[in-house]
């Protein structure tokens, strides 16, 4: 019975979720049925080996990877095998249909939305707290989209006007997470030179300017900045975003862009040497008050008003 369950209790909440979550009900999932593989004392190879999967299926399943959810079959199937518990077993099935209940953001086209981003944006519909570092522009969550649309006709000079709007609109539709009642909390680290790199016109970085002080204000948003004159600080030479998610189930996830592909980091060791980095990067920026403070002279200093 779920009382009896700890791991069933944890799970009936997502059952009840007013919107739809892939990534995190996928990752659910996966974590989920390894930690039921384990209990049965059973190694990903032997249980693949049993059913005729390939390691790498089953690895891909128990990681919540892929931009579908692994097929009811299989999931039943690797249930049967571990003699899962009848209830446990409903509960996972139910959670992996909700799987499959697309995402807002599933319904842009491959070409903008390739399978790395989708699950990014995943993630962060997902995650109970975010922390993002960035060395060249104002992190996409709190871009406005004129700055946006800078952004893209810098990094896609030859995009037609039709792909860089699709692309502002949907910049601009992630960042509504931060208006939900049960928005993440954000934590953000920007180099100063962010803030002096014109995009998009100076009108408009004051505008960005502006917003970026707004946001900063909000009881979930942190905002810190690494001046320029910190010649020591402990900055990754990329930007950096970390995912937390509630309850003990999922592990921390931390995100890494190229210009054409991204890395996930998972393991428990590579996720903590960047939740370290960044927590060394906080300590060496200006504090939240001070970093409020730059930004609003920054912008009356280098941006004044027309």
């Amino acid at each position: 019975m779920p009382a009896e369950s700890p791991r069933v209790s944890r799970l009936e909440p997502y059952l009840n979720r007013a919107e739809p979550a892939p990534t995190l009900l996928k990752m659910l999932v996966g974590v989920q049925l390894a930690g039921i593989r384990e209990d049965a004392g059973l190694s990903q190879e032997q249980a693949a080996r049993a059913l005729g999967f390939s390691p790498a299926k089953l690895s891909r399943i128990e990681a919540g990877k892929g931009r579908r959810p692994p097929a009811e079959a299989d999931v039943r199937a690797l249930l049967e095998q571990y003699k899962a518990d009848e209830y446990e077993a409903s509960v996972l099935l139910q959670l992996l249909r909700r799987a499959g209940e697309p995402g807002w953001w599933q319904r842009y086209d491959k070409r903008l939305m390739p399978e790395w981003f989708d699950r990014l944006v995943g993630l962060q519909e997902a995650a109970m707290a975010i922390r993002t570092f960035e060395i060249q522009y104002v992190p996409g969550l709190l871009q406005i989209p004129a700055y946006t649309r800078a952004v893209v006709e810098r990094g896609l000079p030859t995009a037609s006007d039709r792909e860089v709007e699709r692309r502002v609109d949907l910049r601009t539709r992630r960042r509504e997470l931060l208006d939900r009642p049960d928005a993440p909390q954000l934590w953000a680290i920007v180099d100063e030179s962010v803030l002096l790199r014109v995009l998009g016109g100076r009108q408009v970085m004051r505008e960005q300017l502006d917003h970026l002080v707004r946001m900063a204000q909000l009881p979930h948003v942190t905002v810190q900045v690494v001046p320029l004159d910190v010649t020591h600080a402990s900055a990754p030479a990329i930007p950096v975003t970390y995912l937390r998610f509630g309850g003990s189930d999922l592990p921390d996830v931390v995100y890494l862009e190229q210009i054409r592909s991204a890395t996930f980091l998972e393991g428990r060791d590579e996720t903590e040497e960047y939740r370290i980095t960044l927590d060394r990067l906080a300590d060496e920026a200006l504090q939240p008050r001070d970093s409020l403070d730059l930004l609003r002279e920054t912008r009356d200093r280098r941006y004044p008003a027309s």
